[in-house]
């Protein structure tokens, strides 16, 4: 039995909620215009993790595709899995998150309104598939 984590997912810009505890973000460009100085104080995230986001060849390849068709958008989800989980660095940050997620709360957040058409919302179910066991 996997342990249960304790992880969430937010928007970028958004204020922190209750509970979210280190929130990262899972974008490959940080926010634009703000210096790294006021990510933490104007509350964007605690720390910037592009390794996880998807890859900015992986973006353009789906950049002028229809994300309204959920066909597009289950292409664009197993492709940004296969990548992220295609090396060892990045099968390593997973299990890394999954493991601090199992112990402290931690939230994943993208810029995106929709985190059903947004990366983060696979990005929390490949983290969860890699939790410890129990």
């Amino acid at each position: 039995m996997k342990k249960k984590l304790k992880l969430s997912a937010f928007q970028i810009g958004a204020p922190a909620r209750r509970g979210e505890g280190l929130r990262i973000g899972t974008t490959r460009r940080p926010p634009r215009g703000i210096p790294k100085s006021r990510w933490v104080r104007d509350g964007y995230f605690d720390v910037w993790l592009p390794s996880l986001a998807p890859s900015t060849k992986l973006l353009a390849r789906f950049k002028n595709r229809d994300f309204d068709d959920p066909s597009v958008r289950k292409v664009f989800f197993d492709s940004y899995e296969r990548e992220l989980l295609g090396s060892a660095e990045g099968r390593q940050i997973v299990q890394f998150v999954a493991r601090v997620a199992a112990r402290t709360s931690i939230s994943i957040g993208c810029f995106c309104d929709d985190e059903t058409r947004c990366h983060r919302s696979r990005l929390l179910k490949i983290i969860n598939k890699h939790a410890p066991a129990a």
